[in-house]
């Protein structure tokens, strides 16, 4: 019983880490997807996974800095500051 219940208490206590992990493994696809098509000069496709990389994981610093980046290209200034300073607090 005590063995049941200390499974019980493992389980509980990791299940949020692997469900972070697997968000985290999501948006980081979408990064490495929007730097791919970044560099061959699909901006809008860009700007799109890595909105979508934000939603996934808002911890992702990664995301916020690439998506600031993908913004000022398009001339949208004011959201790139916003997607800068949300890098700068998140961790990566």
């Amino acid at each position: 019983m005590r063995r049941l219940i200390l499974s019980s208490v493992v389980v509980l206590l990791f299940a949020p880490a692997l469900a972070f992990a697997q968000e985290r493994g999501k948006s980081k696809e979408q990064v490495e997807f929007g730097i791919k098509v970044a560099q061959n000069n699909l901006w809008n496709e860009a700007l799109y996974r890595w909105e979508k990389a934000t939603q996934l994981d808002p911890t992702y610093a990664a995301a916020w800095n690439n998506l600031a980046i993908a913004y000022e290209h398009e001339g949208k200034f004011e959201q790139a500051t916003s997607g800068h300073s949300n890098s700068s607090r998140r961790t990566s």
